[in-house]
């Protein structure tokens, strides 16, 4: 008797996948010979424009509208997001390689390129790009690897209870971090509580799979949500697996660190002892993974941060640290106490709004204005609706828009002076930096 092998649509899908290995959400952004998934939203549909990508050099497409579908090209399926999601746990279960995941608060994108940095002095890596390290990030990243890749390196980003979880359960990790735990998004988490809960799923995923968790021991929120789960620790305690102490080389972050065999002194380009962590983080990693001491200080030495993330730039009027990629209260005080103890006399703050605070929002930008005040700097600009509530309570000058904001430059030119500047993405301060 013989027997007759019915493909699912997923594993369908997945075999033209195998033979051009690309994906294409984006119809603005089409690949030839790849594969166009038609997503769906609030504001755009997918849907309208498969036709357009077969004619434009897809191999297929995926779609969610069933009178497009003809089962050779065209697939449908109900939802074109969770059958992403499905493909890149498939892909993902094929490569069999190690996952390791990095989530938190502050400091994840910036840990996960030191991570991959370390770990590329040893084997192949393949990361996240850019910022994709939400629901439909993640599957694309996963997606991107091919059978080259030794350790594929995974940030996961979440503004809701859940997310985490939900990532895990398409990349199932075998490695995690939390780089820390503070309040951010607190319109979809609800309170520092549900963040803490959404981030510890990371941990939770991993104890069910008897994964390894790297963890920073000095962190009492951490420590918490770990529990009685042994990690690979790494801090400043002489009983972590790696120890390190934070030193400073012409306002760059540096760290001296030891393991019981190995040991060295990593000199970073990047700004802010709030970056302590994340360099130590990924000296841990790569200690663990057993990379040489000289090839993990070398890493840290030849990484340069990007994307307006603890970066000093110096004009030929001002100089200025840009570090307005995002923030959120816990960041802001970080990079704001840090720029206060930098040894100079000129030093000034362009603060943008933190976003998504929801009911928090004027609580934590008037601390914020209180720290601002007691620091005493020489000059304070403050950029945002959130802020701008505030303009009749300091002495502080206040502008509603960044575009606001420049035209006032424009008239009274700055030189001289040392800038941090920080603030949400979606406030645009790098509209300023021309002006500086």
């Amino acid at each position: 008797m013989g027997f007759c092998f019915f493909m699912t649509t997923t594993e369908k899908i997945y075999k033209i996948f195998q033979s051009c290995r690309s994906v294409s959400t984006d119809s603005r952004i089409i690949q030839p010979d790849s594969i166009f998934f038609a997503l769906k939203g609030d504001n755009f549909d997918g849907n309208k424009f498969v036709e357009s990508a077969i004619e434009n050099g897809c191999r297929a497409a995926v779609t969610s509208n069933k009178s497009l579908a003809d089962g050779e090209k065209i697939f449908y399926v109900p939802d074109t997001l969770k059958e992403l999601q499905n493909m890149a746990n498939l892909h993902r279960r094929k490569l069999k390689i190690p996952i390791i995941a990095i989530t938190g608060t502050n400091g994840k994108t910036t840990t996960k390129e030191l991570v991959s940095s370390v770990l590329a002095q040893k084997v192949r890596v393949s990361c996240t790009g850019g910022n994709k390290n939400n629901h439909i990030g993640v599957p694309l990243t996963l997606l991107s690897m091919n059978h080259t890749v030794d350790i594929g390196v995974v940030e996961m980003g979440a503004n809701h209870i859940g997310e985490i979880k939900a990532l895990c359960e398409i990349a199932e990790p075998d490695y995690g971090i939390i780089t820390n735990i503070g309040k951010a998004h607190l319109e979809g988490f609800g309170s520092l509580e549900g963040v803490k809960q959404t981030k510890g799923e990371l941990y939770d995923y991993l104890k069910q799979k008897n994964g390894v968790i790297f963890s920073n021991i000095d962190n009492p929120i951490l420590n918490d949500l770990l529990g009685k789960y042994s990690s690979i620790g790494y801090g400043t305690d002489e009983n972590a697996y790696c120890r390190g102490t934070y030193t400073e080389v012409a306002l760059h972050a540096a760290v001296k660190w030891q393991t019981d065999n190995e040991s060295g002194y990593a000199k970073s380009n990047l700004i802010g002892a709030y970056n302590f962590e994340n360099i130590l983080t990924a000296i841990t990693v790569g200690a663990y993974f057993n990379v040489p001491g000289t090839a993990i200080d070398t890493a840290i030495s030849c990484y340069f941060p990007r994307n307006n993330r603890s970066q000093l730039v110096k004009t030929s009027r001002n100089s200025l640290i840009l570090d307005f990629y995002n923030a959120n209260p816990t960041s802001m005080v970080a990079a704001i106490n840090n720029f206060d103890n930098i040894n100079d006399k000129n030093k000034c703050l362009i603060l943008g709004d933190m976003l998504e605070l929801g009911n928090d929002a004027y609580e934590e930008h008037e601390k914020i204005l209180n720290l601002a005040e007691e620091k005493n700097f020489k000059k304070v600009y403050l950029v945002g609706n959130n802020f701008w509530s505030f303009k009749n309570n300091y002495e502080f000058n206040f502008f509603k828009t960044v575009e606001e904001f420049a035209a006032y430059m424009v008239k009274h030119p700055e030189t001289g002076k040392f800038f941090l500047i920080k603030g949400s993405r979606g406030i645009r301060l790098e509209k300023c930096t021309d002006y500086l």
